[in-house]
């Protein structure tokens, strides 16, 4: 019996960070769609949405060891 894989590493998502990646990229996309059938409350959610990946991605980088 294989011992179950933690959430943050499931197989086929590429692990925590390219799904930020993922996340941040569609989420653009939707809310571009969003505002264009001015669905603004659903695009501004989606803007958030993209701001918190964008957050997530910038403390990652914070707590990688620099290699400069």
């Amino acid at each position: 019996m294989t011992p179950p894989i933690p959430d943050d590493q499931a197989q086929g998502d590429g692990g925590p960070e390219e799904a930020a990646l993922y996340i941040k990229s569609a989420v653009r996309d939707l809310s571009r769609m969003a505002r264009r059938h001015r669905h603004d409350m659903l695009a501004y959610l989606l803007d958030m949405a993209h701001l918190e990946t964008e957050e997530i991605l910038r403390l990652r980088d914070l707590r990688k060891p620099s290699g400069r």
